[in-house]
């Protein structure tokens, strides 16, 4: 579907991204997040954190805090365990999503219950239309049931079409598309920019080539957009921003 408007692309290469390297945790920043700083890129509209982690066997994180962020943890390979100040305690298996909303504060550990195993995942946080509230977790367990050559919504800030509802204006769906094949990112008004980030794979949107670990930023495009498959199998986080 072509667009009649003209959007802003920034396109995030994954060999750009920072880097950091703790021995049990190698991990690539899109944008600047603990000891990694980039000016020009801290985020896009709500979107604040894009963290590609890989994590060794036996590692993670220990208890921490967290407070007013929308945090998706998006498991790619291998196991997460977590357990956090709610009571919630569960083990994240590949392909499936867990979402935590720290509200007005959470604690949360997350570690690789594999010996030996790496656990590779994404971590994404959006920043809350407002602060404070209840801590709230849900898990998708998405797995290898997402429709191929499709867009399914996870996330939205209503709830709609089955979709978990967040506290912010956004929706962030998963996307699989195979060579040759396209999905289309429906218009949305109310939502006129979006993020495109590449888990595996290769496609093609709106002219430029992503490969996996790439990003895309457009802006100011309300209408929808397509998502060329270029290769076997792509997979992809797709996001909508106020």
């Amino acid at each position: 579907m072509q667009t009649t408007s003209h959007p802003t692309l920034t396109k995030r290469r994954a060999d750009d991204r920072g880097r950091a390297d703790h021995g049990w945790l190698q991990a690539r920043f899109t944008f600047s997040f603990a000891d990694y700083f980039d000016p020009d890129h801290m985020g896009f509209r709500s979107l604040r954190v894009m963290n590609n982690d890989t994590i060794r066997g036996g590692g993670g994180f220990p208890t921490h805090p967290h407070s007013d962020m929308e945090i998706f943890t998006y498991v790619i390979e291998g196991r997460l365990a977590h357990e956090d100040s709610m009571g919630n305690r569960a083990v994240i298996e590949a392909g499936n999503l867990q979402y935590m909303s720290a509200g007005s504060g959470v604690t949360h550990s997350e570690f690789n219950p594999s010996p030996s195993a790496a656990t590779r995942l994404y971590q994404i946080w959006l920043r809350p239309k407002a602060a404070g509230g209840a801590p709230r977790y849900a898990e998708v367990p998405l797995g290898d049931a997402a429709p191929a050559d499709a867009l399914t919504l996870l996330f939205s800030g209503d709830g709609r079409d089955g979709s978990t509802a967040i506290r912010q204006d956004a929706e962030l769906s998963f996307a699989r598309v195979g060579a040759g094949r396209s999905v289309t990112v429906p218009a949305s008004g109310p939502l006129p920019h979006a993020w495109v980030q590449v888990v595996s794979g290769e496609v093609g949107v709106l002219g430029e080539t992503l490969a996996e670990g790439d990003g895309l930023a457009i802006a100011d495009n309300p209408e929808g957009f397509a998502i060329d498959g270029r290769s076997a199998e792509s997979r992809l986080l797709v996001f909508r921003l106020a």
